[in-house]
């Protein structure tokens, strides 16, 4: 007997997260549940997702590198293996697989046969030298500072939106860098109806990341409220060609070139929606 599938509410309890968390985890990529109207419906692989994805995220991995990873992992395995018969952990900064005496790095899909996790983790760490170096240092210590304000961040979007965008604005200020915190900085932008603001958000992260599809698919929602059709189409097009597979793109996209007028091709998108979530509602 098929588990009932879950939402975001009875997700969130079973990961001891808010619903904003899951909400902000989805929107980052690291799961794709499906929707019965604007409502996720999560299935048993998506809580192991998302479970493993605040294991990751508290070990200080980067957000951009648990979704390449998981996504990786995910295309590697069978689809009738489940994660659950896999150990991932976080090693040097980097996600590693384990299944029996094989351990591999998702994101390269290389194997390491010889090693555990635990030698694979003491053979990461850099020369006592090296790891010494004042700029190194310092790079390392912004990196956790970072890392560390974008949890508090995550925790404070469902209570305190405007804590949460001070939080995310203190990630920015340890690392320019660090694309997943100008996203979410700009969804709350554009949930506050700020959507000027997030359109320059997205577009900062994908200064930083370029190939990220949920970016150029928020990014495409933005420009809809701006009325920038033609950049929207361009974004959304853009996010499909990274992900074939974005259901919600393809929906978007369809409605949206119905509304231009090329019904056809709005059509196809539509017909492919259909096709991705077929099952999920």
């Amino acid at each position: 007997m098929t588990a009932p599938a879950l939402r975001t509410a009875d997700v969130a309890r079973v990961l001891g997260v808010t619903p904003a968390n899951v909400r902000a985890m989805v929107y980052a990529g690291w799961c794709r549940p499906g929707r019965v109207g604007q409502r996720y419906r999560f299935e048993f692989q998506d809580v192991v997702l998302l479970r493993t994805a605040v294991g990751l995220l508290k070990a200080h991995v980067p957000p951009r590198r648990i979704r390449r990873a998981l996504s990786e992992l995910l295309r590697q395995l069978p689809a009738e293996r489940p994660l659950t018969g896999v150990r991932i952990a976080a090693v040097g900064g980097r996600v590693v697989v384990r299944e029996g005496d094989h351990v591999w790095q998702p994101e390269s899909g290389q194997l390491q046969f010889a090693f555990t996790v635990d030698e694979l983790a003491r053979r990461a760490q850099p020369p006592q030298a090296l790891s010494a170096s004042g700029s190194r240092a310092k790079r390392a210590a912004a990196a956790e500072h970072a890392s560390d304000w974008f949890e508090r961040a995550l925790a404070l979007e469902d209570e305190d939106p405007e804590a949460a965008r001070a939080a995310y604005e203190r990630v920015l200020a340890a690392d320019p860098d660090h694309a997943d915190a100008w996203v979410n900085l700009g969804r709350l932008a554009h949930e506050a109806d700020d959507a000027t603001t997030a359109a320059r958000c997205y577009h900062e992260a994908l200064q930083r990341d370029e190939t990220d599809p949920v970016t150029h698919y928020n990014l495409a929602l933005a420009c809809e409220d701006l009325e920038r059709t033609t950049q929207a189409v361009a974004h959304y097009r853009r996010a499909l060609a990274l992900n074939p597979r974005f259901a919600d793109a393809h929906y978007n996209l369809g409605q949206l070139l119905g509304r231009l007028g090329d019904r056809a091709e709005g059509l196809k998108h539509m017909v492919r929606y259909r096709q991705l979530t077929r099952g999920k509602r």
